[in-house]
């Protein structure tokens, strides 16, 4: 489904529970999240702050949003060890528009004891935006204490 404008699709109201973040993705989100038949899935509002200079979502923000899901994904894949990403690849296939929600369902390839491989697709309903991959470390550290 192709959602046009900021103002024709509430995530809240379809499901998604947005997802808290004090750091950084603060800056940039809010990131939503949502567990169905298909699996877990992630989304973003494209609002006019992501924005490029010639008026569509910087490449930048997908790339922070498709590091997100995929880190989240890789978490969960690793028993909620702590993960931190060592390598990412996105190529950029389509634009994202300011209004669209973006959305991604990452893909656990492998994991292994030390590591996880993930990739996904970003979404438009069934527009694709871009594709991403990469390796999450998984490292024997406790996670840090909620703010």
């Amino acid at each position: 489904m192709h959602h046009n404008t900021v103002s024709d699709f509430d995530p809240a109201k379809a499901g998604w529970e947005r997802l808290p973040d004090a750091g950084f993705l603060d800056l940039v989100g809010p990131l939503w999240r949502k567990q169905d038949e298909h699996g877990l899935a992630f989304g973003f509002r494209a609002e006019p702050k992501h924005a490029n200079l010639i008026n569509i979502v910087q490449g930048g923000m997908l790339m922070t949003f498709g590091d997100r899901a995929l880190g989240i994904a890789a978490w969960e894949a690793a028993q909620t060890k702590v993960c931190v990403t060592i390598q990412f690849d996105m190529q950029f296939i389509g634009a994202g528009e300011i209004g669209d929600f973006i959305e991604i369902r990452p893909e656990v390839i492998r994991t292994t004891k030390s590591l996880v491989f993930l990739r996904g697709m970003l979404v438009v309903g069934d527009r694709v935006v871009a594709s991403a991959n990469g390796v999450w470390k998984i490292l024997d550290r406790p996670q840090r204490p909620a703010d």
